[in-house]
């Protein structure tokens, strides 16, 4: 069953469903903060080759690639107009940051604000981690303000760009930067398709990948704990906030005559991270 939260009628009623914070990503008392790596079966480099963009020009992967120096990750960057886009899904392990989450009269509390696909470390390898938006945002101010307190039924006071999650030097983009990429593209009618990876869709919904974006169906983690639409789906947060319980996101899907849909979330929800470039 393909599950979607893009209703304004749904987001209002994520707003009576969860504690009034319970979405921020908060250190436990007397804890200093600090980083934490990833775990061993996530900080493999990603496995790199050589394509031909639509202009002719190779691009070689191994020569086009930024380094988290967090956790050693490597992934592979891409040019696309005038930004420079992972080619990857962030795939950071922001663990120990204790995450609460009220639902149905039940808590529910993690050791972490990001998950693997279905709680397989498999997947973090295959799609990279699924961030709530408290998450995406940094919001204990672990590297950057900008993003700080930001979370479930509050409305921030931002500055951008928003560094979040991302490795220095990168940052979560905002809506009006993925519109940016969709006029680098083409227009709005066409990325669904040409953005999305070669591989990796079911049913026939694999993209073109021409300008080597490679987005991977990696599929959301709901409010209520379960696991959706891998395979079928892939969304992006940004850094916009849509309301005080909601964010937006980008979104593809699995047909590709749908539009790229610049969409909005509740906050507690995991989706992928793609970072940007300062």
């Amino acid at each position: 069953m393909k599950w979607r939260i893009f209703a304004l009628a749904a987001l209002l009623c994520l707003a009576a469903c969860g504690d009034d914070d319970s979405d921020f990503a908060t250190r436990p008392d007397g804890k200093e903060s600090s980083s934490s790596g990833a775990s061993s079966s996530s900080i493999s480099p990603k496995s790199s080759d050589s394509k031909t963009k639509n202009d002719g020009s190779e691009y070689d992967a191994d020569n086009n690639t930024l380094t988290d120096f967090r956790d050693g990750q490597i992934y592979k960057t891409v040019t696309i107009g005038d930004q420079v886009w992972m080619a990857e899904n962030l795939n950071y392990a922001y663990t120990d940051v204790p995450y609460k989450n009220t639902y149905r009269d039940t808590l529910y509390t993690s050791d972490s604000t990001s998950w693997c696909y279905g709680n397989d470390p498999a997947n973090c390898f295959k799609y990279g981690r699924l961030y709530t938006w408290a998450a995406a945002m940094d919001s204990v101010g672990e590297w950057g303000t900008n993003g700080k307190g930001c979370g479930y039924n509050v409305t921030c006071t931002l500055t951008y760009p928003v560094r979040g999650i991302c490795p220095e030097g990168w940052h979560l983009p905002d809506t009006t930067e993925w519109n940016t990429l969709f006029v680098a593209v083409g227009d709005q009618s066409t990325p669904c398709e040409i953005l999305k990876s070669t591989s990796g869709w079911d049913d026939g919904g694999n993209g073109t990948d021409a300008y080597f974006f490679s987005a991977l169906p990696a599929g959301n983690r709901g409010y209520s704990e379960d696991f959706y639409n891998a395979g079928y789906d892939a969304s992006f947060w940004s850094s916009t906030e849509s309301l005080s319980y909601g964010a937006y996101l980008m979104s593809l899907y699995h047909y590709n005559d749908v539009n790229a849909d610049v969409g909005s979330s509740d906050k507690y929800s995991g989706f992928s991270v793609r970072c940007l470039k300062d």
